[in-house]
């Protein structure tokens, strides 16, 4: 939960959440007038805890919860009053404003006659189940004591929540606190549905509790605390064998997930929480999993850009958990590669021409083709030809230690356009690149 490694130092005073909702101004104030309720805020939150000198760009601690929430997450542009512009001025800037790396167009069509798009494995699994397991928006919520937690700091935001370190009065066990930002309700429901029936699975985030604020009904979620080193300080760090295991522990999650008929639809660095002192890994933040059903028709908007399958790139709306295992080969590709990330276009478009570039556009084209899929033209012209590159051309001197021939044939068999060609969790997990691990006997921390 956030990418920021705790201090070890001495814990620093916090604020419970009824504390915080108890410093609020007599009237929760209107967006136009928060830029007055950031100012009224101010000397209240100095007051509360200084900012230390050295952490002039971080979240302070014992921040105020509905404070962040009325005015660090608002849900309708900035905050700040405009100055007026004489209509010269804004002719000029807009003359100045960049403008759109590609014009905005279809990226293809499904047509009949196309192959079918079914798992390969656990496709039938909810379908196996009684309703109530994958029905989250029948899910009655049963709301905690927000009460009961304090915040520490604040260690992430992400587009749909702002996350904090915080603990229970009456143990030195800490948590960690993820406050929803306004969203649908069967969305809130979906990912506390997923995440029950996960509970205790192999490396999944725990959640400990969902407790509500009664005036604002802001709902948070309370997850197990995972000493996290930011990936991008840890990775480089990472041995042969370390990125060996810590992927074989992630492959463990992910094939958990999916055989209760869950895809997480946003793996990522971000999302993998790793304790290298315990050699401990969580995968966390399953807003955007979903239960899976054969045939079914889900959303495009999906995982992060760098990590996106060819599939949301093109509509092909029928996915199923191989979404996962494009991802985790992206994440792979970077870790082996030192290429961060391996995949990084400006655009969604640009984003499958720089797929293309590596990966090459004839087998692109034959998987289009399988599935009935026609290009818009314009895109089609944007992707143009391109040849496949030999993933050779990526191992230079910082990386060397790291490609094998296992590597290069696991990245190879991830990173397929046909989603039906990619291994599964399971199978990945019986490649070869991981017999150094399992010959160790890797076990999960639980």
């Amino acid at each position: 939960m956030g990418s920021l490694a705790p201090a070890r130092s001495r814990r620093p005073s916090a604020l419970s959440l009824s504390q915080s909702y108890s410093h609020q101004s007599p009237r929760t104030p209107t967006f136009a007038g928060r830029s007055r309720h950031m100012a009224w805020c101010a000397p209240l939150r100095s007051r509360i805890l200084p900012l230390p000198a050295s952490a002039a760009t971080a979240a302070p601690h014992g921040v105020l919860l509905r404070f962040l929430l009325s005015t660090a997450a608002p849900r309708h542009g900035h905050l700040h009053r405009r100055r007026r512009l004489a209509p010269t001025v804004y002719a000029a800037a807009a003359a100045e404003a960049p403008l759109p790396m590609t014009p905005r167009f279809g990226r293809a069509t499904r047509h009949p006659g196309g192959a079918a798009s079914v798992a390969r494995v656990y496709a039938d699994v909810n379908a196996q189940r009684p309703r109530e397991y994958w029905d989250y928006e029948s899910l009655d919520i049963q709301w905690g004591d927000q009460d009961g937690y304090e915040v520490l700091r604040k260690v992430g935001k992400g587009k749909y929540s702002e996350v904090f370190e915080g603990f229970r009065p009456g143990g030195d066990e800490r948590c960690v606190i993820k406050i929803l930002k306004p969203v649908k309700k069967k969305k809130i429901k979906r990912e506390v549905k997923i995440l029950q029936n996960l509970y205790g699975g192999p490396n999944i985030v725990k959640l400990l509790d969902v407790v509500r604020d009664d005036e604002s009904k802001t709902p948070s979620l309370i997850f197990e605390y995972v000493d996290n080193t930011d990936f991008k300080v840890l990775y480089p760090q990472l041995s042969d064998y370390d990125i060996r295991y810590y992927i074989f522990e992630l492959l463990k999650a992910l094939d958990y997930c999916h055989s209760r008929g869950i895809m997480h639809r946003d793996v990522k660095p971000h999302n993998i929480m790793i304790d290298h002192e315990k050699r401990q890994l969580r995968l966390i933040d399953w807003g955007l999993a979903e239960f899976y059903h054969p045939k079914m028709e889900y959303n495009a908007r999906v995982a992060s850009r760098c990590y996106k399958g060819p599939e949301l790139l093109v509509d092909l709306l029928d996915y199923d958990y191989s979404l996962d295992l494009w991802s985790l080969g992206c994440m792979f590709a970077a870790m082996i590669f030192r290429v961060d990330p391996f995949f990084s276009g400006q655009d969604n478009y640009d984003q499958l021409v720089k797929i293309t570039e590596v990966l090459g556009t004839e087998d692109f084209y034959d998987y289009l083709k399988k599935y009935g899929l026609q290009l818009d033209p314009q895109l089609e012209r944007l992707v143009g030809r391109h040849t496949r590159k030999p993933w050779l051309r990526f191992v230079n001197a910082r990386n060397r230690h790291l490609v094998n021939p296992e590597a290069i044939d696991l990245v190879d068999k991830l990173l397929r356009y046909d989603h039906q060609e990619r291994p599964t969790a399971k199978e990945t997990m019986a490649h070869p690149y991981f017999d150094p691990v399992r010959s160790t006997g890797s076990q999960t921390n639980s």
